[in-house]
């Protein structure tokens, strides 16, 4: 595998020098979180959070776009609906903005998005969805990726699943698409049981665009064995790093034959908490504990009473409240 993936879109050419990418993450990746990302996995694709271009044609949601200039590095932005025109017309926007690529969600397993004809709906519709990667193609210069799962549900046999998802994601490649991450799970199974691997695999030989596998990769050991048993281009992790932004640069190091960064110790951690609390609360006011309170009950872990911590953590009713105790369990742990 080389390390770098070339990518064309319809006049601009992307290159990606790291084969690991950072999953949009609803209420979690966002500039901040991707900031701290950054500090490991320099070259990564991060992507912001999932954007509705019908939102984004009505004016909301532009915040997540238009920041995008204040960042470096490699950041993408997925983009889900229904409506071709309407998803060129965001992807459009999106370029403007300085997207490194324009990806389309067709994965989401949430109801309320699939009901709608977006996110993994559009598996059930395969028509259109190839209609929205044409429209959103031929509305950008830069590439067009798509994210999606193996199918809606589960076959009984499982090479009937394979061949599903062989002749799914060949019809994405077909309109248009220029890299393909794909999900080893289907809608129905959402984040359950164990992703499917060797139905990856099944996809990867039969497209000849790029194909990043996802699903239950957790650490840099699981890393090697997904593309070792995928054969794909690259990995993206997801839930693994809530709470843990070291996680890609850690991969990143790992399939690169670099020394893997160590992971952060308890004091560390805390710090972090720290931090992105202060960059939050600056970013959005006093709203900013609520977002970081997610946050810190991931991050604030490894070490005794670690729970109980949490617990009070929680329930601090002010940032400068919360900050105080990070400060004090810090101290406690020197």
């Amino acid at each position: 595998m080389v390390r770098d993936l070339q990518l064309s879109g319809s006049s601009v050419e992307r290159v990606l020098r790291c084969r690991v990418l950072q999953s949009p993450l609803a209420g979690v990746s966002d500039r901040i979180f991707r900031t701290l990302v950054r500090r490991w996995a320099p070259d990564a694709l991060l992507f912001t959070e999932m954007v509705n271009a019908t939102s984004l044609e009505l004016g909301h949601g532009r915040c997540k776009v238009e920041e995008l200039s204040e960042e470096v590095g490699p950041i993408g932005v997925q983009l889900f609906d229904h409506r071709p025109e309407a998803m060129a017309d965001a992807a459009r926007r999106a370029e403007d903005a300085g997207a490194f690529l324009i990806d389309i969600n067709m994965g989401c397993p949430v109801r309320k998005i699939a009901r709608k004809g977006g996110g993994s709906g559009l598996i059930r519709d395969p028509e259109l969805a190839c209609r929205i990667v044409e429209s959103v193609a031929s509305a950008v210069g830069v590439p067009v990726t798509v994210k999606t799962r193996l199918g809606w549900c589960n076959p009984i046999e499982h090479e009937t699943r394979d061949h599903t998802a062989v002749d799914w994601c060949r019809q994405l490649q077909n309109s248009g698409a220029t890299l393909l991450t794909l999900h080893g799970r289907t809608r129905e199974q959402r984040f359950s049981g164990t992703a499917d691997w060797q139905a990856i695999a099944s996809v990867k030989q039969a497209l000849s665009i790029p194909v990043i596998a996802n699903g239950d990769v957790y650490s840099p050991d699981d890393a090697v064995r997904c593309l070792a048993i995928t054969g794909a281009d690259g990995v993206m992790v997801g839930r693994g790093t809530m709470g843990a932004p070291w996680l890609a640069g850690q991969i990143d190091a790992a399939l690169s034959g670099r020394t893997i960064p160590r992971t952060p110790g308890p004091r560390e951690r805390l710090k972090l908490a720290s931090e992105q609390l202060q960059a939050l609360v600056a970013s959005r006011g006093d709203h900013g504990l609520l977002i970081a309170r997610k946050h810190m009950s991931w991050t604030c872990t490894g070490f005794s009473g670690a729970s109980q911590f949490r617990q009070k953590l929680m329930r601090a009713p002010t940032p400068d409240q919360a900050l105080t105790l990070l400060q004090q369990q810090q101290e406690q742990l020197a």
